[in-house]
């Protein structure tokens, strides 16, 4: 099944659309990946979705750790996202998204910096080629996110400035990406860029909870799937605390 009717069937079946950033604080290898296993047995009933980054990756090595917890994460019913931010010319993107997706990832995050021809088509294409999924990063969480994705650039076809999370998020489109990452930090972005894709690309939001993002003003403003990592990775109660998110989630969808 495609990534993003995967996601979708396993949103409906949890009633959730809370993808946990799976990022453990940095520790011995073994330490880190028994944590994750740990927290991701606790909270799966209320999440749709894992996301992991480099910060696991690098320490606990994609083969050898990271790759049984993805099975754990199939096992579960879940999809499993590598937030690897792909980001070079296209022959290293190209095989970059290839050992992800070999390890069992169900989709890539890639930077749309680098352009189309000879930098992100070679991972749409193996994307494609092995049914799996490409989510760009068009706005990120932190604060010097404006230094980048929010410069101003000249548009080529009308020669006016254009923000710069403009542009990707009409990539995404044209792309035909099967997700955009706007931070939840910056509902007012999430709105404008929902207004560009509306229910043809969904928006993936991270920086709920340590990074100040708040759930309504990101749900409100047209986000389809929550990012949380340390509000419920540093949790004392990790199950708990990622079945309250999922409820308030849910309380404002609904509502």
């Amino acid at each position: 099944m495609p990534f993003r009717l995967e996601i979708e069937r396993s949103s409906k079946e949890t009633g959730s659309n809370i993808v946990l950033a799976l990022d453990p604080p940095l520790d011995k290898p073994n330490r880190m990946l028994s944590r994750s296993n740990e927290i991701l047995k606790a909270v799966t009933p209320y999440i749709c979705a894992v996301k992991i980054n480099r910060q696991l990756v690098l320490p606990v090595g994609l083969f050898n750790g990271v790759q049984k917890i993805v099975g754990l994460i199939h096992d579960s019913g879940l999809s499993a996202i590598m937030d690897c931010k792909i980001n070079d010319i296209g022959y290293t993107n190209r095989a970059i998204a290839e050992f992800y997706y070999r390890a069992g990832f169900d989709a890539v995050i890639a930077n749309p910096f680098v352009g189309w021809e000879e930098g992100l088509q070679p991972v749409f294409e193996v994307a494609k080629k092995m049914s799996r999924g490409v989510i760009l990063l068009v706005y990120m969480s932190h604060k010097g996110a404006e230094e980048g994705y929010g410069q101003k650039v000249r548009n080529s076809e009308t020669g006016k400035p254009m923000s710069q999370y403009v542009v990707f998020a009409r990539k995404a489109l044209s792309w035909q990406a099967d997700g955009a990452v706007v931070g939840a930090t910056f509902p007012e972005k999430i709105r404008e860029v929902h207004a560009i894709l509306r229910d043809r690309v969904p928006i993936y939001s991270p920086g709920v909870g340590a990074q100040g993002g708040q759930i309504e003003s990101a749900l409100m403003a047209g986000v389809r799937y929550l990012i949380v990592g340390r509000t419920i990775t540093l949790a004392e109660d990790p199950a708990e605390t990622a079945r309250l998110i999922r409820d308030s989630a849910r309380h404002y969808l609904e509502a």
